[in-house]
């Protein structure tokens, strides 16, 4: 059976396309979220939902897992997670976001 996206270790860089009023997000979790996905809105407009794949990457020799938002607007955005977290993008900059194994 082919490997999926999800399921391979990821070891190359990502790209981010950010500057002026383009931000990224990453967001660390546990293993337990591999292979799933995690949805971000700007706050106060829900219907628009962008999402991404937690994905196992190796960085530096260390495993981790995370999900890549590699360009999002600069402005207020929430996780569409129970719990949610509230996270500011800044243009050109790289925000992070620790989630716990109950949520964003």
């Amino acid at each position: 059976m082919a490997e999926t996206y999800t399921e391979r270790v990821h070891t190359e860089k990502a790209v981010l396309d950010i500057g002026e009023d383009i931000g990224a997000l990453v967001i660390y979790t546990g293993r337990e979220m591999l292979g799933k996905e995690i949805e971000v809105s700007p706050k106060g407009n829900y219907a628009l939902k962008i999402h991404t794949a937690v994905l196992e990457r190796k960085v530096n020799g260390r495993t981790l897992f995370a999900a890549l938002f590699l360009e999002l607007s600069e402005g207020d955005y929430i996780t569409l997670t129970t719990p949610s977290s509230e996270i500011m993008i800044i243009g050109g900059l790289v925000t992070e976001l620790y989630c716990q194994a109950s949520g964003c």
